[in-house]
């Protein structure tokens, strides 16, 4: 079986930003295929970034009905709830890598489920944290 692929919310907000150019075209390809293998993880927090970013932050931003929409549709991956153990250990996964508590808490989620990589441009490309290979799409 295929390694599950956690998405962090850069990810899936180029993937639906039609004015995010290339980077548009390769996460709008790679959420694809993660659709199509249904490997792909999401939280919460993903899903709270994702309404705000593509609602209020992109330069056209998104209808909110729309937003609400497509946030229905990605209920059907794998969709992590960030509880209070995965908070603390955020907190501790920020302490030692020295990352922001929001990458330590998309790390957190991630591990949680097990999974085997982390799609993002916020953290290094080709490191492990916590046993998870960052990937960002983008450098590939």
């Amino acid at each position: 079986m295929k390694d599950r692929t956690f998405v962090d919310t850069n990810i899936l907000v180029y993937a639906h930003d039609l004015d995010a150019g290339n980077k548009h075209k390769i996460a709008k390809k790679t959420v694809f295929q993660l659709w199509e293998s249904k490997l792909g993880v999401l939280s919460t927090q993903v899903f709270q970034e994702f309404y705000v970013t593509l609602t209020k932050k992109i330069p056209n931003p998104i209808d909110k009905a729309i937003v609400r929409r497509l946030i229905k549709r990605y209920f059907s991956w794998e969709v992590v709830i960030n509880n209070p153990e995965i908070i603390i250990q955020a907190s501790e996964i920020e302490e030692n890598y020295k990352i922001s508590f929001w990458d330590a808490l998309i790390v957190s989620a991630a591990f949680s489920q097990n999974v085997a990589t982390i799609l993002t441009e916020d953290l290094n490309h080709g490191q492990y944290i916590e046993g998870i290979k960052i990937k960002n799409p983008f450098l590939t």
